[in-house]
């Protein structure tokens, strides 16, 4: 006979449809806080585990101490019967030791908290195994129940577990939705929810029509036929462009049925009323081919490309009068369901009146000059017709034809004169591209932090490196293509603010750590020589004494600048070419040879040097010098070019010597400089 706990185990695997060791796991869980508020026993105190016994019935495990005498019987466990269930555990050892404790003995506190532990875990559970469910049907077709209608949408009961919603966006606009009605819908997205998984199901997406042939054609299950795209206005009319991966297979008849089952039964999915029309295209590798059968059920005469760099591509379609309306479509929805089929921007124009644009700019436009002189028969044909119809007289099929041909020439023409002038550009934005920085490349155009028009108008550009070399390039396309596509009249000033406020600061960091360390190795071979100019001591006699044979040489100590961060040179170096009178002059002072030693000027710290009293009287000095040019007078190299500083020499007089002031720029907030300041 099975126990309580087995019975109620069972009852719960079969009511919520849980695995066995979720709801094992939850139970565990129960018992072991059930314990401890009854036991008052925190999770920091005491360990505590739960097992379930070969009869069913759970067993809580308590962590405790052996040893020789019980003082708490909570924490302690003599060691004899320690060993009964250890038996290699030793004095001091923690071993987990059963308690006689069953579901009985809890409070009611504890009952209640196990209670609730319970049916949050199977809660937790439930929600998780719903998503896990769910979002794999993510993209699929499901048959829900209507349970709901309201303002913003339509509540559906997904296989009497979960909930979807359907948007008032997502609802086909001529349905009308009844409680407990039985409808098929797409599954757009599923997202995670406290209260479980959030379902948005659809039956407008375009991927529905794409599910529905899926299951309703086996040639496009198998992988036979492929569907290219898909445009789809919801309730009223789709077009659907399939192509074959066999030769033998026909992709538009496999669409279609066997007298148009097929695709009957799908129009009945979508809506029972069968008001929306499905067109079935076959595919076509050339553009020009693939836009005119888009066009269906309208006849074309003609297709000329525009395939712009900085817009969408355009594509010029010439039709029949007769067929004007019909390429066009109500409201213009063939011709809007063409272009997203296609991918193209399509522009419809009937044949007289693409004849009369192009024989009006025949004396105006360069690139169909040659026309009227190499087809002067045409041209005559093609006036004669015109003024037929400026009458208002009929015009004859076989002068259609006529018209027909004068614009193909003339819109022929047109095309290789905008493929000259693309390669043109082509040419010219190549010749620019190398002045951009290659970091500008991969950012992306949301950098600048522009407005979502002008973002819009750009159209594919796409990144920041596009755009600057556009703007270098050419700037009065960029502003005529801004203008063009709706941007701001300031469109193109905020581009420039933006690429001289963000991005080019970014740039010019990114260049200057790549070139600061080019700058490195110049530096240090400057400091290599100045070390050895410095090894080489100069002599130094003083006046009015012979040079005695033999006589030990006195070492002048030298000031040499510190090449590690050119900052402050030595104020020696600083004075003109002219040499000064000597600091203290002693002519009869014998000279005694003192030890070679060789001061080297500590970094950052201007040189001192004693002058005379002359000196003191005459004005400040004032020298403006660049510190390119002293690295090049000392290492005979070049390197980055320095801003320049001023720097005035002055004689202290409690010091007795000249010293060097550096002029310090102040807050940009200021116009004027910053009191001079000695430098230590």
């Amino acid at each position: 006979m099975k126990s309580d706990f087995a019975l109620a185990f069972n009852e719960i695997l079969e009511t919520r449809a849980l695995p066995k060791e979720v709801v094992l796991e939850a139970i565990q869980q129960a018992m072991i806080s059930a314990y401890r508020r009854d036991a008052s026993v925190s999770s920091s105190q005491q360990k505590i585990e739960v097992t379930i016994g070969a009869d069913g019935v759970p067993i809580i495990l308590v962590e405790k101490e052996v040893v020789e005498d019980v003082v708490d019987n909570q924490t302690e466990v003599l060691i004899s019967e320690a060993r009964n269930h250890e038996p290699e555990c030793q004095i001091g050892d923690l071993v987990m030791v059963p308690v006689e404790y069953g579901g009985a003995n809890f409070g009611r506190i504890a009952a209640q908290t196990a209670k609730q532990v319970i049916l949050q875990r199977i809660r937790e559970a439930e929600r998780e195994t719903l998503y896990e469910e769910f979002i794999e049907r993510e993209g699929d077709l499901i048959t829900g129940t209507v349970q709901s209608t309201s303002s913003a949408g339509v509540t559906l009961n997904l296989l009497g577990r979960a909930e979807a919603i359907m948007p008032r966006a997502h609802q086909m606009p001529n349905e009308r939705y009844r409680t407990h009605d039985k409808i098929r819908v797409y599954v757009v997205e599923v997202n995670k929810s406290t209260r479980g998984p959030q379902i948005i199901v659809s039956r407008t997406h375009k991927d529905m029509l794409r599910r529905l042939l899926e299951y309703e054609v086996p040639e496009i299950y198998n992988g036979q036929v492929e569907i290219k795209s898909i445009a789809r206005e919801a309730g009223y009319r789709s077009k659907v462009a399939v192509a074959a991966l066999q030769e033998s297979i026909d992709p538009v008849g496999a669409c279609v049925g066997m007298r148009g089952m097929r695709i009957q039964n799908i129009i009945k999915e979508l809506n029972s009323d069968e008001r929306e029309k499905i067109d079935v295209i076959e595919w076509d590798s050339d553009p020009a081919k693939f836009i005119a059968k888009a066009l269906s059920p309208a006849r074309v005469s003609g297709v000329y490309l525009d395939e712009e760099l900085d817009q969408m591509r355009t594509a010029t379609v010439v039709v029949p009068e007769d067929h004007l309306s019909l390429a066009i479509g109500r409201e213009g929805q063939n011709a809007r369901l063409a272009a997203k089929l296609t991918g193209w921007r399509i522009d419809i124009k009937s044949v007289t009146e693409t004849a009369v644009e192009d024989f009006e700019a025949l004396d105006t436009n360069p690139a169909l000059s040659h026309i009227r002189g190499q087809h002067a028969q045409l041209v005559e044909e093609v006036e004669r017709v015109l003024e037929k119809r400026k009458n208002n007289r009929p015009i004859m099929p076989e002068e259609y034809t006529s018209l027909i041909r004068f614009v193909d020439q003339a819109e022929s023409a047109k095309v290789n004169q905008r493929s000259q002038l693309r390669k043109q550009r082509v040419a010219m934005l190549e010749s620019v591209r190398p002045l951009v920085p290659d970091a500008a490349f991969d950012m992306p155009i949301e950098t600048l932090e522009l407005a979502d028009d002008i973002v819009r108008a750009l159209g594919r550009i796409d990144n920041v490196g596009e755009l600057m070399v556009r703007v270098l390039s050419d700037e009065q396309y960029l502003a005529d293509l801004l203008a063009a596509n709706r941007a701001d009249d300031d469109a193109l000033e905020a581009i420039k603010y933006a690429l001289d406020d963000l991005v080019l600061p970014e740039i010019m960091a990114a260049e200057e750590g790549s070139e600061d360390e080019d700058d490195g190795d110049v530096l240090d071979e400057a400091a290599a020589e100045a070390e050895v100019d410095e090894g080489a001591e100069p002599e130094v006699v003083a006046e009015g004494v012979p040079e005695e044979p033999g006589a030990p040489e006195e070492s002048v100590p030298e000031v040499v600048a510190s090449t590690e961060e050119v900052e402050m040179e030595s104020a020696a170096l600083l004075v003109s070419d002219e040499e000064a009178p000597p600091a203290f002059p002693e002519p009869e002072l014998e000279l005694e040879p003192e030890p070679d030693v060789v001061e080297k000027a500590q970094p950052r710290k201007p040189a001192k040097e004693e002058v005379s009293e002359d000196w003191y009287e005459d004005e400040d000095l004032e020298e403006e010098f660049d510190d390119d040019e002293l690295l090049e007078d000392r290492t005979g190299k070049r390197g980055k070019k320095s801003k320049k500083r001023r720097v005035q020499l002055i004689y202290d007089e409690d010091l007795g010597e000249v010293i060097a002031k550096r002029r310090r720029k102040g807050s940009r907030r200021r116009n004027d400089f910053d009191e001079f300041d000695f430098s230590e």
